[in-house]
């Protein structure tokens, strides 16, 4: 099953880049992001080209749960507590002054992407969590934003408490990007899609971004590109994970509700509707893991299966799929100058999960930057920040985690890695296994049919040792995030390459 929102793909279809190029601005990356930037850009007269290694939105624009929203689970209160209140506030009204902006661009440009605005709900069903939405109610009053504590809401399940912000905003997020990429086209932006830029070099005043066979000469680069790919100077591969989480497209064959609502305990449970052609169906969400972990179907997809049969018995699963979100060590995206020491080169990333206010909000900061206008929130998220990281714990964890994966620790140690008496006759089908053949770690699947698929679960990037995830049947790395198809093929970077392909024969 796909996307529903990837069910109706993107119309325009565009080339890939085949001769070398001069631009002002070169974006690196499709998404939301990436092309909000090249909307803004296209609009004040720069020249502008984006490079899709992809299709237009095909990866974690087109796996959203697309909410439009300043509510970011129970973020004020931890923001107020460890920035202060000018800061919480600025993050506040960066995000709502974003839901302002992309309906006055649906507006001004007729853009038909079922934009409808609609209350968000954060929720609890545990009496134990009660004191944290009453100290995230305190943080609100504070910083003066508006929000209700209420006890009742239209799913099937009671509650214990939530907190409503009102008038926040849903819509179809491939249909928003048809919308723009159409006014990107119409003001002369070039945009190539299957196009891999691997690789960035400073000359003189500018970048050349190299392309398989071609490349790209501009004055300023965005790395809209979701991970960045660049490891240094920025060294975001430090500074930030992947966390992977899961949605079922459901026909209730029931009447739904309004309203957008998600839960602060895990697990994690995110309501919403969606139109599907005539029909208005339920997305659900959940089963949220680290990317990279081994996890199987019935605590992903299953997860939500069954909880939809238990809220609504006669329902029919239409749409299924998955997504990944970079999440900061402290809570905030990485938005403006990729490195103190790289001009004009400008990122936006680490969304933590509310990709839609956040990629605006980057797209207008970034835009700033390049035109030479100060921006009144650029300093809330500043990309080369050096603030002490306030999740320890999380640091920890992280390089804990990237150690043990690393591929001389598992040489060192390969019972971490793989069991020596499992054989490919042991392996079963649809299902992944990192054995040893002939001497080495190979990574095999073996399809429903029994026919096996043979790769070097390393990964690409840094050479982390990958996990296989029987729920979407990919290669995952736990340190970044990369993922690989069980061909090898990348399909979701920092890394950019496919793993190497093993002759079993």
């Amino acid at each position: 099953m796909n996307s529903l929102w990837l069910n109706e793909k993107t119309k325009e279809k565009f080339p890939k880049l085949e001769k070398d190029l001069e631009t002002q601005v070169c974006i690196i990356g499709a998404g939301i992001f990436g092309i909000s930037t090249a909307y803004y850009l296209t609009q004040k007269g720069y020249n502008v080209t984006i490079l899709e290694r992809n299709k237009i939105a095909n990866r974690v624009t087109g796996h959203t749960t697309a909410k439009i929203t300043s509510q970011h689970g129970l973020i004020y209160h931890y923001l107020l507590n460890q920035y202060g209140k000018e800061f919480a506030r600025k993050y506040y009204l960066a995000n709502q002054k974003s839901i302002q902006e992309i309906e006055k661009i649906i507006t001004q440009n007729q853009i038909d992407c079922d934009f409808e605005r609609q209350n968000s709900c954060v929720y609890t069903t545990n009496k134990s969590e009660s004191d944290k939405i009453n100290e995230e109610l305190h943080a609100l009053k504070e910083l003066d934003i508006e929000a209700s504590k209420i006890e009742e809401v239209p799913l099937p399940f009671e509650i214990v408490s939530a907190i409503e912000f009102k008038n926040q905003a849903q819509f179809n997020p491939i249909k928003y990007i048809d919308g723009l990429v159409k006014q990107i086209i119409d003001a002369k932006g070039k945009i190539f899609e299957n196009t891999t830029c691997y690789d960035i070099k400073r000359d003189g005043d500018s970048y050349i971004c190299y392309t398989e066979n071609n490349t790209v000469k501009a004055k300023y680069v965005v790395l809209a590109s979701h991970y960045p790919f660049i490891n240094f100077p920025g060294v975001y591969f430090a500074k930030m994970y992947q966390s992977s989480s899961y949605v079922i497209g459901i026909d209730t064959k029931s009447e739904l509700f309004d309203g957008m609502y998600i839960n602060i305990q895990s697990p994690i449970y995110s309501f919403r509707t969606a139109k599907d052609g005539d029909k208005e169906i339920l997305l659900l969400g959940g089963g949220d893991h680290k990317t990279g972990e081994n996890i199987c179907y019935k605590d992903s997809y299953g997860l939500l299966e069954e909880k939809a049969k238990q809220w609504y018995p006669n329902c029919e699963i239409k749409y299924r799929w998955s997504t990944r979100d970079c999440i900061t060590l402290d809570k905030i995206p990485y938005i403006g100058e990729f490195s103190n020491t790289l001009p004009n080169m400008y990122v936006g990333t680490g969304f933590n999960k509310w990709g839609m206010t956040s990629s605006n909000v980057a797209a207008r900061i970034v835009t700033d930057k390049i035109i030479g206008k100060e921006n009144e929130y650029s300093e809330v998220f500043e990309a080369t920040r050096l603030n002490p990281i306030v999740n320890k714990d999380e640091v920890k964890n992280m390089v804990s985690q990237t150690v043990k994966s690393l591929v001389v620790e598992r040489i060192e140690k390969p019972e971490k890695v793989l069991n020596d008496e499992i054989s490919l006759d042991d392996i079963k089908q649809e299902t992944g296994q990192i054995i040893e053949w002939n001497g080495e770690k190979v990574g095999i699947y073996k399809d429903i049919e029994g026919k096996m698929f043979a790769v070097k679960p390393v990964c690409t990037h840094l050479g982390c040792i990958l996990n296989w995830n029987d729920a979407d049947k990919t290669w995952d790395c736990p340190c970044h995030g990369s993922r690989f198809d069980y061909t090898g093929k990348n399909i979701y970077n920092p890394a950019l390459k496919d793993l190497e392909v093993v002759d079993l024969e």
